[in-house]
């Protein structure tokens, strides 16, 4: 007798290191299982029939390729989890999409539950720090030197919680992300930071959002789990 399985079926678009460390999860998970790998190779294409049988697709490409995989899924009726970063501009096409095929789509700068925390820590310092204007306020980020956006999606996040703070980015190295926000004036500074110590935490993240946006509809933020 075959038993029955309830776990999510996700469609891994992207086969890079994060879509690895998914991978890597789900086959240790009682709640997801991997049923679609796409660009398991760059010059791989799309898988259609496999993501036709997943329950939710999750995309870490790149920004050159993202809004195809987003309207292939789309078409498929297939809600999706968008990881990758540097297509912002065009969010106005991207729900436009959403809305014609009825699909769900969940999209973050960052899947940490630990960096959408620092989100939340930063604006409201920003909000305490607005009404002294003897404070500076300036900001770091580092990542590995395979990372191609320069600002990263997670850096302008924070640069939209804080008004006039200048960011400097960093490619160097392995480190797998760093953000740093410091508060400065002639008597004192308060230093924020966040260190990833590897990519798990973002994979679990994103299969935290395929879950919560398995059944939904409409254009979603990760920040949405954390609403209070």
């Amino acid at each position: 007798m075959i038993k029955k399985t309830n776990k999510i079926k996700i469609a891994l678009i992207g086969y890079g290191k994060m879509g690895q460390e998914i991978d890597a999860l789900c086959r240790d998970s009682e709640n997801f299982e991997v049923v679609s790998i796409s660009y398991r190779k760059i010059t791989d294409a799309i898988d259609i029939k496999g993501i036709s049988e997943a329950d939710v697709a999750i995309d870490f490409t790149s920004k050159d390729v993202v809004l195809k995989n987003i309207e292939e899924v789309a078409k498929l009726g297939k809600n999706i989890v968008i990881g990758t970063t540097g297509w912002y501009g065009d969010t106005e096409k991207v729900k436009k999409i959403v809305d014609k095929y009825k699909i769900g789509l969940l999209y973050s700068p960052n899947f940490s539950v630990g960096v959408n925390i620092y989100f939340k820590i930063i604006d409201f310092t920003a909000k305490l720090f607005a009404k002294l204007p003897e404070y500076d306020v300036y900001g770091l980020e580092i990542h590995h030197k395979a990372k191609l956006d320069s600002p990263s999606g997670t850096a302008l996040k924070i640069a939209s919680l804080i008004k006039g703070l200048n960011f400097n980015s960093i490619r160097a190295g392995s480190n797998p992300g760093f953000h740093e926000v410091v508060f400065d004036s002639p008597a004192d500074g308060i230093t924020l930071s966040h260190q990833a110590y590897n990519r798990t935490g973002f994979a679990k993240g994103a299969l935290v959002a395929a879950e919560f946006i398995k059944n939904k509809k409409g254009v979603h933020s990760f920040e949405d789990l954390f609403s209070s």
